[in-house]
């Protein structure tokens, strides 16, 4: 039936900037859990959330990654915190082309956080010590759509980027660590 609605969970993970003591213990387990194979390596530039880090006033912030954006965005915003000023684009959860993170370093293609599927939590919120990391789950109302799979947008978004060999040569790679 045309217009009905359904119920749809939504994750994501609450951050309390206050609570943060910058262990990175998130960024280990990530790195860990999403080796191939599973917890073989740790590399904090392979995890899916970041420490933003003011040194200086003992300030962390974590960012986990969010989607992949084609273009880089017109948001130039700039933040101050306790009088140091930071660009909006510190605190932005998307992979553009005119950022570093949450890419992966030997292929570029963009990291997005999938909230450690197939585990009851994601376990940056179990490893986080500080509690400044909470899971939250929430139901939503959603329109009964026939939308495109996730993947398959993912795989498009990146084929227009990357180009079809490029991304055939980065999943033999992935096949051939596995």
């Amino acid at each position: 039936m045309k217009g009905e609605k359904k119920t749809k969970i939504v994750k994501s993970i609450r951050i309390d900037v206050d609570k943060c003591n910058g262990c990175r213990a998130c960024e280990v387990i990530c790195s860990s859990f999403h080796a191939i194979p599973k917890y073989s390596s740790n590399n904090p530039a392979r995890s899916r959330i970041r420490i933003i880090r003011e040194p200086l006033t003992d300030i962390y912030v974590p960012v986990y990654a969010g989607e992949y954006a084609v273009a880089e965005c017109a948001g130039r915003d700039k933040y101050t915190i306790d009088g140091k000023e930071y660009e909006e684009c510190a605190f932005c959860r998307a992979s553009c082309p005119s950022r570093p993170e949450f890419k992966e370093p030997d292929s570029g293609l963009p990291l997005k956080c999938d909230m450690c599927e197939g585990e009851d939590e994601p376990l940056c919120v179990k490893w986080c010590l500080a509690e400044a990391l909470i899971y939250e789950e929430r139901e939503v109302e959603v329109d009964d759509v026939v939308e495109q799979a996730e993947l398959e947008i993912g795989l498009d978004s990146l084929a227009d980027k990357y180009g079809m060999d490029s991304i055939m040569d980065a999943v033999a790679r992935m096949a051939d660590k596995g």
